[in-house]
């Protein structure tokens, strides 16, 4: 399973571009994503450390350190530790070598797993935080009318 990491870590990117003229402490985004702040600092640093935003120890507030078109969900993904490399799906470890099946089972959907995981990264990929901004604003206009 893909941790929620990731769907926090694009809520915390999304914010900071959208607030980039104001001061954005873990407090302010921790209210938006509605968990702690214990939490969006955890995050915040596991995108520093992948380049992503710009976070000065003790002092309020992060930056991105790249335009929004330049982060792709997969940079997020791979920031946050989602899922280990080639582990989005994972296989038994102890499967019956005197069955049919339990001897087959690994080789057998190994090649579809890890085909399934290349396709969805090459998704994530193709999306931007700027594309997610776009779509945020698109819902805000829609839920106005």
């Amino acid at each position: 399973m893909v941790t929620s990491r990731f769907a926090v870590g694009i809520h915390i990117l999304s914010l900071l571009e959208i607030n980039k003229d104001i001061v954005n402490t873990s407090d302010f985004l921790a209210g938006s994503v509605g968990t702690n702040p214990v939490v969006i600092r955890r995050i915040t640093g596991m995108l520093s450390k992948a380049g992503l935003v710009d976070v000065k120890p003790g002092v309020a507030g992060a930056k991105l350190k790249k335009e929004a078109a330049d982060i792709t969900l997969l940079d997020v993904y791979r920031a946050v530790n989602a899922v280990e490399e080639d582990a989005l799906f994972s296989v038994h470890d102890s499967p019956n070598p005197a069955c049919v099946v339990g001897r087959n089972i690994q080789n057998a959907i190994t090649p579809v797993f890890i085909s399934a995981q290349k396709a969805m990264e090459d998704q994530l990929a193709s999306v931007s935080i700027a594309d997610v901004i776009y779509d945020l604003s698109q819902k805000e206009k829609e839920s106005l009318d």
